[in-house]
């Protein structure tokens, strides 16, 4: 496809088909962000592995990518995906969009869309969603508010401008999704202190996790995962082999003392996994590991530590959910694992993504004193 603004280079824009063409797709984001100070390059590897069938999620989705090319310079990037794991709302059939970023220019925008939602629609699709990076299950939602902090690890970071050229395309709101932020130190309100100083209710055993266990206890923590997200807006269960993946890729990150599991009556009923923020220690690394990124990079985690932290997975078990005890996991989940990070010197804390209608996920969150400090936006346009 080619389009021409006055007085601009011939635009054009072709589907990504080979490793090279897939490492400038990867690399799109780094040049545009390389003067946002905020902007933190992902690690080349670790995307190349998330943007091929190396992710699980290609076993049940089409993806395409496409890049936008002016003058020899890649000037944006897309993608468009059909995940047969999404749920229908009853509505006309729905694919996805993701991976959007490009210059500060509404031609380059309206090219990209025009082949994403050609190829949705070639395939059936009346609705395109997003932005989902590639799946709700990973990063969710085109920044709209708090450009100025740097992301946390597993989290997106969009221009300013990126949510007017996207509104331009005709696509509007359907849902935001929330970061909030803490300190690994604040104490619960009065009252939910008070309720959970009572001590543990009978029944009520929390646990760290066992690394000996491990691909075990990745899958209980799916299972759990999967019937406690469930009624979520947008709910897409993940698979056992994509959180094997995702278990597989984090397992140096992953901190025993950091990941709990609640049993009621012997039951496994909820967890909660504090994930060191991986971002703070590749901040400086411009996206490579080699030759001596895997070195700084554990030293950073293992010895010198991160100070930040995220919360990216919690839950509780629908069944307890209602219940006295049910309810008070999540408060138990939290202060267990915050003791430990703030034993280890982790300081600030983002729980993350919560979506705006989630009231009892937030009313948890806000009862710990968090706040909203970045807000993301997923979008809808039919496509008929």
């Amino acid at each position: 496809m080619h389009a021409r603004t006055q007085d601009a280079a011939p635009l054009s824009v072709t589907p990504v088909a080979t490793a090279a063409e897939l490492d400038r797709f990867i690399r799109v984001p780094m040049r545009l962000g390389a003067g946002d100070p905020n902007y933190i390059a992902p690690l080349i590897t670790e995307r190349r592995d998330a943007l091929t069938p190396k992710n699980p999620f290609f076993e049940h989705a089409q993806v395409q990518f496409w890049l936008a090319v002016r003058d020899g310079r890649d000037v944006g990037r897309i993608s468009a995906q059909i995940d047969a794991l999404a749920p229908s709302d009853g509505g006309p059939p729905a694919g996805q969009f993701g991976m959007i970023a490009a210059e500060d220019d509404p031609a380059i925008f309206q090219a990209l869309f025009a082949v994403a939602e050609a190829w949705l629609r070639e395939r059936g699709c009346a609705r395109a969603q997003g932005p989902f990076n590639l799946s709700i299950n990973e990063e969710v939602g085109l920044l709209v508010d708090g450009f100025d902090t740097p992301p946390m690890v597993m989290m997106g970071h969009d221009a300013p401008y990126a949510a007017a050229r996207v509104e331009e395309q005709g696509y509007r709101k359907i849902k935001d999704v929330y970061a909030y932020l803490n300190h690994v130190s604040a104490d619960l309100t009065p009252k939910v202190r008070k309720w959970v100083d009572r001590g543990t209710p009978a029944g009520v055993r929390l646990r760290m996790l066992d690394m000996k266990r491990y691909d075990a206890e990745v899958g209980v923590l799916t299972e759990i995962l999967n019937d406690a997200w469930s009624d979520n807006w947008g709910f897409t269960p993940t698979t056992e082999a994509e959180t094997a993946q995702l278990a597989k890729s984090l397992k140096m990150v992953v901190d025993p003392r950091l990941t709990w599991f609640a049993e009621i009556d012997g039951e496994s009923a909820g967890f909660i996994v504090f994930l060191p923020n991986v971002n703070e220690a590749i901040r400086d690394l411009d996206g490579k590991l080699a030759p001596f990124g895997w070195a700084k990079l554990l030293w950073r985690l293992k010895v010198r530590r991160v100070k930040s932290i995220r919360v990216p997975l919690m839950g509780v078990r629908r069944k307890f959910a209602g219940s006295r005890r049910g309810q008070l996991l999540p408060f138990l989940l939290i202060k267990a694992a915050g003791l430990e990070a703030r034993a280890l010197g982790y300081q600030d804390l983002e729980l993350s993504w919560i979506l705006e209608d989630n009231m009892p996920m937030r009313r948890i969150l806000e009862a710990l004193g968090s706040r909203i400090y970045k807000t993301y936006r997923i979008y809808e346009k039919s496509l008929a």
